[in-house]
């Protein structure tokens, strides 16, 4: 009995790694529904005074490639910019619970299409993934897009700017719980706003965000914000958060 036990474990261990192998990311990939466009208003927020300043101008002191060295991205006064396949930057300092507040721009010229487009990302405590992503006249799977959490949540509404043109996300973010065992004891759970627009309402995150295979989660502490260079020159500026 214990023998066909065993057999039977090792056979559906053996079927599940196949079924593994054969995942892809289309698999995870939403289309239905599209997000209405709609045209936001702007507005350029300031830093609240019990705020930390992660980017004003001039410098990102605030920041390390994740290897405790310099970031090799471009800075212009109040403006930064990925330099393509230099790596992603994170910031110094780790966080759990916050308010967020990060402007981003994609590229002034148009080149490519859907995710090949002004792609980047803001990772909150460098594992879930708020996509950053030229949407302005841009198909692609929904829960790609910009505003986006990555392969998990679909914005309620596309509220991109024009191509070119600064956006704006204000995040508040509360930060999964886990057991002294590991196990989830509460998930992450985050509000988006995009250009002063509501897109993700105190969504639940599902787990670290992946590429290909659902999202799981995994025990982890206090994080950093982590921006993803994902090969094209997306701008950022005016970054603070504040601790919750």
């Amino acid at each position: 009995m214990k023998k066909s036990y065993l057999l039977a474990s090792l056979l559906l261990m053996t079927l599940s790694n196949i079924l593994s192998a054969q995942d892809k990311p289309e698999d995870t990939e939403v289309w239905e529904p599209e997000p209405k466009v709609i045209s936001p208003g702007y507005s350029y927020a300031s830093a609240p005074s019990d705020a930390i300043v992660l980017f004003s101008e001039n410098n990102l002191d605030q920041w390390t490639n994740g290897d405790g060295q310099a970031p090799g991205w471009d800075v212009s006064g109040d403006i930064f910019t990925v330099v393509p396949k230099s790596g992603q930057i994170q910031t110094k300092e780790v966080f759990e619970d916050f308010q967020l507040h990060i402007e981003w721009r994609s590229p002034l010229v148009i080149q490519g299409e859907g995710q090949g487009r002004g792609n980047s990302g803001i990772f909150l405590q460098g594992k879930y993934e708020l996509q950053v992503l030229d949407s302005y006249n841009n198909r692609t799977y929904s829960n790609g897009q910009a505003a986006s959490i990555y392969k998990q949540a679909i914005p309620l509404v596309n509220a991109t700017q024009p191509t070119g043109n600064w956006n704006s996300y204000d995040v508040i973010y509360t930060a999964p719980k886990f057991n002294e065992n590991g196990e989830l004891k509460s998930p992450a759970y985050v509000t988006v706003l995009h250009n002063g627009v509501l897109v993700q309402n105190h969504t639940e995150i599902k787990g670290r965000t992946a590429f290909i295979g659902q999202p799981k989660y995994e025990a982890h502490g206090p994080g950093p914000i982590l921006l993803q260079d994902h090969s094209n020159p997306v701008s950022y500026r005016n970054i603070w958060i504040r601790r919750l």
